[in-house]
């Protein structure tokens, strides 16, 4: 009884409800929304945030927030859609490389200021989100990148695979949730994250490297923001200065929120993140189809981390007196 009291009580268990229950309803409403065509749909709706929300995770663990990911999401694709547009005998799969290792070194920019001049991430990244945004159209000139400069072999990895015919995009998404949990729960380095965020104060003491965990979640927030920026190519056919990656932070830090990942940091974990990104998958399906206008999915998701905000602070005021409760027990 009190192992599946423990299971009902946990948070991942709640967005679990949540999602079974939005699709009860939304399914109800229209139930079309229960075919396997929306089943797909949401499917490719949700790699590239999870890609980014793995990276967002560790970064907000450690106590930090990266909110530059959507720009270098966008300066990572951009770069590595001209290089295929000006060089088009590079072979496709090297624009990996390319995007990974760009959105890495922006990452540790972002790292290196905030550890450097012992400045808030906050205000660093809402600084580079300005900054690698601009650098994008300066690079490109404003201009789009056109589906034709994409290699077919890129695209092709957002339509199919030899597996059931599910997308790469899907598998490539899936793969790096399963390195995370890895990384986070099997490394002491991935400890040594979630033990600095815990409490900073203590961490030198314990012998972490404080700047170094904190260049290295960053360094990984970028490369993962890079990696979803040659899928964003990949899924959409083309790379635009303007719309490339905007909004992503948002629908990112939404996904982590709501996935249990504390703002307060040292809390969080890749299957809360998993299930934040499916329930944020279903609602921006869901919305089209109830006749709900696009424009309204900023709101939607502005409330949805509110919301989240709030229920993290529950969570962890009721935590901390039924802590007192047990001290004064004993």
């Amino acid at each position: 009884m009190n192992a599946l009291r423990s299971i009902l009580l946990r948070r991942e268990t709640g967005i679990a409800v949540m999602i079974v229950l939005f699709v009860i309803a939304v399914g109800i409403a229209k139930p079309r929304f229960l075919s396997l065509e929306y089943l797909r749909i949401i499917l490719l709706l949700t790699p590239l945030i999870m890609i980014g929300a793995m990276g967002q995770m560790l970064v907000l663990v450690a106590r930090h927030v990266d909110l530059s990911i959507g720009s270098t999401q966008a300066f990572a694709a951009m770069v590595t859609a001209m290089m295929f547009k000006f060089h088009p005998e590079i072979p496709w799969y090297l624009g990996f490389l390319v995007s990974i290792g760009v959105g890495l070194g922006l990452g540790f920019v972002n790292g290196a200021l905030t550890t450097l001049f012992r400045l808030p991430s906050i205000i660093v990244t809402l600084g580079t989100l300005n900054l690698y945004r601009g650098l994008t159209f300066i690079i490109s000139d404003a201009r789009q990148v056109d589906r034709q400069y994409i290699p077919s072999a890129l695209k092709a990895m957002s339509t199919t695979s030899p597996i059931l015919g599910i997308p790469w995009i899907i598998f490539m998404a899936l793969g790096v949730a399963l390195l995370t949990y890895w990384f986070a729960s099997h490394t002491r380095v991935g400890r040594q994250v979630f033990a600095l965020g815990s409490n900073p104060a203590a961490a030198p003491l314990r012998g972490i490297r404080v700047n170094a965990i904190t260049l290295m979640v960053f360094s990984i927030s970028g490369a993962l923001a890079g990696l979803s920026g040659i899928m964003y190519a990949s899924r959409w056919g083309f790379v635009n200065p303007s719309n490339t990656g905007a909004g992503f932070e948002f629908q990112v830090i939404a996904a982590v929120v709501i996935g249990g990942v504390s703002i307060n940091g040292g809390v969080g974990s890749v299957l809360g993140v998993v299930l934040g990104v499916l329930l944020l998958g279903c609602v921006s399906a869901a919305l089209p189809l109830l006749g709900i206008p696009g424009t309204a999915q900023s709101a939607i998701y502005g409330a949805v981390i509110i919301v989240a905000l709030l229920i993290d602070r529950s969570v962890r005021q009721r935590g901390i007196a039924a802590l007192a409760a047990q001290r004064a027990r004993a």
